[in-house]
């Protein structure tokens, strides 16, 4: 249930309301928090295949209307938010849960036109991959596969190749963190191959990004470093009064040097990620708490690469202190990272509290 990627668009948006409409019951059936990376192969297949589908408009319940899409976009605007400052396992994620489960999939049954259709389609994908990226930071893989999956389709059923490459971009970072670099670098450049000319340079460069994470978690500086590059090329290249999606807000020049510095950390270069972590700082932290936080833990492993125990203790005390705070697994497991590289220091008693700490205060990583 959830992960099929069905041809035709009116059998995808059926697939999709029934998953919504039982995505507890599903929930409580996947208990195993797996990742499977095959099964992403047919969605991704036909995605690439075929982007986008013809409108196609409903007759059922009762009329969409603009005031129901606008009240998805401020329902995934939001969880945007909570989602930055306090993690994925904050409360207002069930709240878009329920909004899947008790608002859109009842809309994707309803009467509406094809316009209204192809918005309401990429309304819901964003509501969907918003709520799959939560359950990635909590651990729960294989509920955010399903997620993922179905903001795919209904992506391809609005006709939106943006939204498609921003989903796709967002898949290929699940991959990458749960261990296929190598096939996150492939979705991330069909991503951006398929969205040229299509969507905006802003989401272009957040799948060039995720194209250079996975590269340098497989130890490719020199296909890291160009795929970095041209992210950086794509946010320069953004003007004002641009066509430029607001949920991308976030993917700006301060982020995309956090992620490098944990990109030059991957490939052992300290020096590179100090660079990197200065470019970083004007990244908000009251509003980015848990980008902050990883990158502080990301800090601190690459002072301990150079050797350098109390610039890294101090990193990582701060990581500690921004993190405890913060409902995320996924960012524990950074900072619990940084504890097994302080291993040839443990028996320096600041070293032995900082692991006590890390280990007493934050759960365990998922």
């Amino acid at each position: 249930m959830g992960l099929g990627f069905a041809r035709d668009p009116v059998d995808a948006v059926r697939v999709a309301a029934t998953y919504w409409r039982t995505v507890d019951r599903t929930r409580r059936q996947v208990i195993s928090n797996g990742f499977a990376i095959a099964a992403f192969a047919t969605p991704v297949t036909r995605w690439l295949a075929k982007p986008a589908d013809a409108p196609i408009a409903h007759e059922g319940g009762r009329r969409v209307g603009r005031s129901d899409l606008a009240e998805l976009w401020k329902a995934a605007d939001e969880a945007r938010l909570w989602d930055s400052r306090f993690g994925g396992g904050n409360w207002k994620a069930s709240s878009v849960t329920e909004c899947l489960r008790l608002n859109a999939a009842p809309l994707l049954t309803g009467t509406y036109t094809q316009a209204v259709g192809r918005e309401l389609f990429a309304a819901t994908a964003e509501l969907s991959r918003v709520v799959g990226w939560s359950a990635v930071d909590t651990g729960r893989h294989d509920i955010a596969q399903r997620h993922f999956v179905q903001a795919l389709r209904l992506a391809r059923a609005a006709g939106d190749v943006e939204t498609g490459c921003y989903v796709l971009a967002t898949m290929a970072l699940q991959a990458f963190l749960r261990g296929h670099p190598q096939e996150a670098a492939d979705m991330a450049e069909g991503a951006y191959e398929r969205g040229r000319g299509h969507a905006a340079p802003r989401v272009l460069a957040f799948a060039k990004l995720a194209e250079a994470r996975a590269h340098g978690r497989t130890g490719n500086a020199r296909a890291a470093k160009a795929a970095l590059g041209r992210s950086q090329e794509l946010l320069d290249s953004i003007r004002p009064g641009s066509h430029d999606p607001e949920q991308m807000a976030y993917m700006t020049h301060a982020r995309l040097a956090a992620d490098a510095t944990e990109i030059h950390r991957d490939l052992a270069d300290p020096k590179g990620a100090f660079a990197w972590n200065e470019l970083a700082e004007p990244m908000p932290a009251d509003r980015f708490t848990r980008a902050t936080g990883i990158r502080m833990a990301v800090l601190a492993a690459s002072h301990l690469q150079a050797r350098e125990l109390e610039p890294g203790l101090t990193a990582a005390r701060t990581s500690l202190g921004i993190l405890t705070n913060v409902h995320s697994s996924r960012a524990h497991s950074y900072l619990h990272d940084v504890t097994r590289a302080l291993n040839p220091w443990k028996n320096h008693p600041e070293v032995a509290d900082l692991i006590h700490r890390t280990r007493t205060e934050l759960p365990a990583a998922a």
